[in-house]
């Protein structure tokens, strides 16, 4: 078993008592930095980046020399698994993702390429190990994946959409195909995810960016149903741990109960409900990760601080908190006051686990 020298946010996945509440920050390696912005010229273009081992490590731990972090994300995207199923990725500038061959019809379901995760996505497999080497102990790693009904918002859209007309019409007109599709998804998500677990991903999480677009009849028999698939074929230990798995739908807070019969052992919040409330829609069967306004960091040290220490009596005290932001940093946050965020978690949720 691998010696983590701060395991407090394996910990708190698994509702365990911890000294602090740990935090990290989705999206944390990214453009509000500084030197991911040098990391990321150098590479030329952002695919590059992400399929260049030794650069996505490279931003993957820039975060942890800035800030006293408590987990560590692979850094990648979630558009990995259907580039590699053939739709050729790319990114427009001032667009975003991009894929030349979007799904149209069922005859573009059953062509769509299995990936082979050794093969296919190896410079992920091989960034995921570099990472372990790197991290040597200091912090966890976190895997993850999109969820199945948002990576085929982006398949059947061909990139990112407002109203998501192309993937709902399938999915009313059509929802065989789009079972179909969603299955495939989830089949290479299952593999993907192991395989990451088997290189040294210590938990892993799958975001659902777009469940809350979704009816509630319609999440949960196009999202929910299949994230649950994927938590049913996990690998759940590794190196000697328990492997913790979190879900997260975004704008889906309304479902917290069903997502806690999931099998994950952590949801993930946005920034729309208190947490409290969830805690007690939920009492210990999850663990909760979130959930501040990324919009937050904007704010005053002083104003960041105060928002903590609301978001941390609002949870109360005991075990099963992971503190995070209710999505993704800014780009155009100043990293000083991600800094204030990350130390106050840690100051002031001391007496909440005493």
């Amino acid at each position: 078993m691998t010696n983590l020298k701060n395991d407090r946010f394996l910990k708190a996945l698994l509702g365990e008592p911890v000294d602090m509440t740990p935090v990290w920050m989705m999206r944390q390696a990214g453009r509000y930095l500084p030197e991911y912005k040098a990391t990321r010229k150098k590479a030329g273009n952002f695919l590059k980046l992400c399929k260049t081992p030794e650069l996505a490590t490279e931003v993957t731990i820039q975060p942890l020399e800035r800030f006293d972090l408590d987990a560590a994300i692979l850094f990648s995207d979630i558009l990995t698994i259907p580039d590699a199923m053939g739709l050729g990725l790319y990114f427009s500038e001032g667009e975003g993702p991009r894929f030349e061959r979007p799904i149209q019809n069922e005859n573009d379901i059953k062509n769509l390429i299995i990936p082979t995760m050794d093969e296919d996505l190896g410079y992920v497999m091989a960034a995921v190990s570099m990472i372990r080497r790197e991290l040597d102990g200091r912090v966890p790693l976190i895997g993850f994946s999109g969820s199945p009904w948002t990576l085929a918002t982006y398949m059947v859209e061909g990139g990112s959409s407002k109203d998501f007309s192309k993937v709902k019409g399938m999915l009313y007109e059509n929802p065989k195909a789009m079972h179909m599709l969603l299955d495939k998804i989830a089949d290479s998500v299952i593999d993907y995810l192991n395989a990451q677990i088997e290189h040294g991903a210590q938990a892993v999480m799958i975001f659902d960016t777009w469940g809350g677009a979704l009816t509630t009849r319609d999440y949960n028999e196009f999202s929910l149903n299949y994230m649950k698939k994927i938590i049913s074929g996990l690998k759940r230990e590794n190196d000697g741990r328990r492997v913790p798995v979190t879900i997260f739908s975004k704008g889906g807070c309304q479902w917290l109960e069903a997502q806690a019969e999931s099998g994950a052992d952590c949801l993930g919040l946005d920034w729309t409900i208190d947490i409290g409330l969830a805690r007690n829609r939920v009492g210990n069967k999850v663990a909760l990760q979130g959930n501040m306004d990324p919009s937050m960091l904007y704010a005053s040290p002083e104003r960041i601080r105060e928002e903590v220490a609301f978001i941390l009596e609002s949870f109360g005290k005991g075990n099963g908190h992971v503190f995070n932001l209710g999505h993704g940093i800014h780009q155009h946050v100043n990293p000083d006051n991600a800094k204030v965020f990350i130390d106050a978690v840690h100051e002031l949720s001391k007496p909440y686990h005493s």
